[in-house]
């Protein structure tokens, strides 16, 4: 891997990291608290594409399970793949790469195109991801479960679009390596 990729990756797993300073809001119904960094994994996908962009969230995950505290709130630690959030933050990797794999074959990205694959990618795929662990840490039924997560719907579509944006503007402005540079408005 070349020394610039490796920046990338570094850049976006710090991103994420600073995201996780914003306290999360926890609600009283649920453990898994409302954050920024659903945003942090649709900008790694978008900007940085399929490859670099999963790299981004899987170096994210090797530093969590380490114990580096950079998840909303301060948590960190193997712990953290054992709780009701596991598996949304597992789809993390699998949300950056389809993010970055889609946004690539795309002639070209307008923030209507990058909003729906980060829809499609950074929460359906996400939620595919994190609804049924968050079902059996709970000792919930699946569709309990379901239920719970559609108050993160409003926020989550509020980051996608934001992300949509700035995917659209990077890409003008940065040429990725590994990642097609076309952009439109």
């Amino acid at each position: 891997m070349k020394t610039k990729d490796m920046t990338y990756v570094a850049l976006f797993t710090a991103i994420m990291g600073a995201l996780g300073l914003v306290p999360p809001i926890f609600l009283s119904f649920t453990p898994v608290p409302i954050t920024l960094q659903p945003m942090g994994v649709m900008l790694s996908g978008g900007i940085l594409g399929a490859r670099l962009g999963a790299l981004s969230q899987f170096l994210f995950l090797c530093l969590l399970a380490a114990g580096v505290p950079l998840l909303a709130g301060g948590r960190g630690g193997i712990g953290v793949f054992l709780s009701p959030s596991a598996g949304y933050i597992i789809g993390y990797v699998f949300a950056a790469f389809f993010i970055g794999w889609t946004l690539s074959r795309l002639k070209n990205v307008t923030i209507a195109k990058a909003f729906a694959v980060n829809v499609l990618f950074g929460i359906v795929l996400v939620y595919a991801c994190g609804i049924p662990v968050q079902a059996m840490q709970l000792h919930i039924p699946f569709l309990k479960s379901l239920q719970l997560s559609f108050v993160y719907l409003p926020g989550d579509c509020i980051k996608a679009a934001v992300a949509a944006y700035l995917i659209t503007k990077v890409r003008k402005a940065v040429a990725v390596p590994g990642r097609s540079n076309t952009a439109s408005m």
